[in-house]
């Protein structure tokens, strides 16, 4: 089973906001997932990332994959560290 870290798309049309999310790579964008590591807004002014730091270094230590788009995110957006 080979594991990702990606975005799933929640929110209203043109209101959209993004979970980051662990999931098998063959599930479907918006579907079962195993585990809610935090959000990003792209609306929000000041372009925060919720993200729990703790169980993203524990995924990618069992060898989860990084999206492009989660890469890039955590790379060069602002980060608060969130608790759940």
């Amino acid at each position: 089973m080979a594991v990702h870290i990606r975005l799933t798309r929640q929110g209203t049309k043109k209101k959209p906001f993004y979970r980051i999310i662990v999931a098998d790579q063959r599930s479907r964008r918006d579907g079962r997932f195993i585990e809610k590591l935090g959000t990003f807004n792209p609306l929000d002014a000041s372009g925060m990332l919720q993200l729990n730091k703790d169980r993203l270094a524990y995924w990618l230590g069992q060898g989860a994959q990084l999206s492009h788009t989660v890469d890039r995110l955590i790379k060069t957006a602002p980060v608060v560290a969130s608790e759940s």
